[in-house]
């Protein structure tokens, strides 16, 4: 008595898809925190005209999920993938400008403790929010975000991809 195998099945070839590399991701938090920034304002300024409407609402839910979460996420990935890397090097200047970027996730997450009871009363339809008090938090909220992107962009970011890389190679080398 002779066993086949059953027949397998096969699957259709699909496309791949992009995986974004970390850097890419990051640069792509990036961005989106310059769009919730943005939203951030034009709230202010329709809770401002409307009240916590559930345009609103909508708006500060949003906020809320993205400060608590992605930001949040996206300012830990940055401790575990970027900065050590960077670090590692042992050039002091860079050092003194990733220990400023880790007081600035520090400021960042104390800033975001204070706005959120004020965006979570919106986004529940309370009334309580106080209106004057987002209005002069948010510039500093976003003017700490603004430079603290603008330094990892512009100088971390690309010594952290060649410090990476060169460890990459190096392995890949050993490997051979």
């Amino acid at each position: 008595m002779s066993t086949n195998p059953a027949p397998r099945k096969v699957r259709e070839a699909r496309k791949a898809v992009a995986v974004p590399s970390s850097f890419e991701a990051l640069d792509q938090t990036h961005a989106e925190v310059m769009r919730m920034l943005a939203e951030f304002a034009l709230l202010l300024h329709h809770v401002d005209d409307n009240g916590a409407d559930e345009h609103a609402r909508a708006s500060a839910r949003r906020l809320s999920d993205f400060f608590s979460g992605t930001a949040h996420q996206h300012h830990a990935e940055e401790e575990r993938l970027v900065f050590p890397a960077v670090k590692a090097g042992g050039d002091a200047q860079m050092i003194q400008h990733i220990e400023r970027l880790q007081q600035d996730h520090g400021w960042l997450e104390e800033d975001w403790h204070e706005l959120s009871p004020q965006i979570e009363a919106i986004a529940m339809g309370y009334s309580w929010y106080d209106l004057n008090h987002l209005r002069h938090a948010l510039p500093v909220f976003e003017a700490l975000y603004r430079e603290h992107i603008a330094l990892e962009e512009s100088l971390i970011y690309p010594e952290a991809r060649r410090r990476l890389e060169a460890l990459a190679e190096g392995r890949r080398a050993e490997d051979r």
